[in-house]
C-alpha cells in the first residue's frame, strides 16, 4: 500500500520552486482586505532586511518602543493598543525577556498585573531598529508620496475604528 501511495506521489506535476505561476485572485483580488494583508507582508520583509541583522520584526520595534515611551504601560494596556489579546502577547513578552530587552514587575496594587520596562540592551536594540524603522518609512513615502500619507493614515484608522467596533480586546 505504501508503494501505491508513493506511485502516486511521483505521478503528481512537479513545478519548480523558482517558477512563479500566475495567480488568478478573481473577486478576492478587488478587495481591500487582500491588498492590506499583501501590504503588510512585504512591508514587514522590506522592514527585516533593513534592520541591518538585528532580530528585529516590526511587532517587535513596535513593543519595544512602546514600552520605552510609556513608562509603567501593563502588559494589558500594551495588548489594547496593538490589537491583540494578552495570550497572543504573552510568548513575545516571553521572548524579550529571555533576550534580557524587557522586564516584567508585578503591579503591587494589583497582582494579576504587570508592568513592563526596558532594560539597556532592549533600549540599544530599540534604537538600531527605530534607524530601520526611520529609513524604512521614507521608502513607504517615496512610494505613497509624502503629501498622500497624512489621507493615507486617515484612511486606514477609519478601518481600524470601524472595524473594530465591539472588539473586546
Amino acid at each position: 500500500m505504501a508503494r501505491r501511495s508513493a506511485q502516486r506521489l511521483k505521478t503528481v506535476p512537479q513545478h519548480e520552486p523558482t517558477q512563479s505561476r500566475e495567480i488568478d485572485f478573481g473577486w478576492l483580488g478587488g478587495t481591500v482586505g487582500l491588498h492590506l494583508r499583501l501590504a503588510q507582508e512585504v512591508a514587514f520583509q522590506a522592514f527585516a532586511r533593513r534592520a541591518n541583522g538585528v532580530d528585529g520584526s516590526p511587532w517587535r520595534f513596535a513593543i519595544l518602543f512602546l514600552i520605552d515611551a510609556n513608562p509603567g504601560l501593563t502588559q494589558g494596556d500594551l495588548a489594547a493598543a496593538i490589537r491583540r489579546n494578552t495570550s497572543s502577547l504573552t510568548p513575545v513578552l516571553d521572548d524579550l525577556c529571555r533576550l534580557d530587552y524587557v522586564v516584567r514587575e508585578r503591579l503591587a496594587s494589583d497582582r494579576r498585573a504587570y508592568t513592563l520596562t526596558l532594560t539597556p540592551a532592549g533600549k540599544a536594540v530599540m534604537a538600531k531598529l527605530r534607524a530601520s524603522a526611520v529609513a524604512h518609512e521614507r521608502e513607504i513615502d517615496r512610494l505613497v508620496g509624502r503629501s498622500n500619507r497624512p489621507e493615507l493614515i486617515r484612511t486606514l484608522r477609519r478601518i481600524i475604528a470601524g472595524l473594530g467596533e465591539g472588539d473586546d480586546r
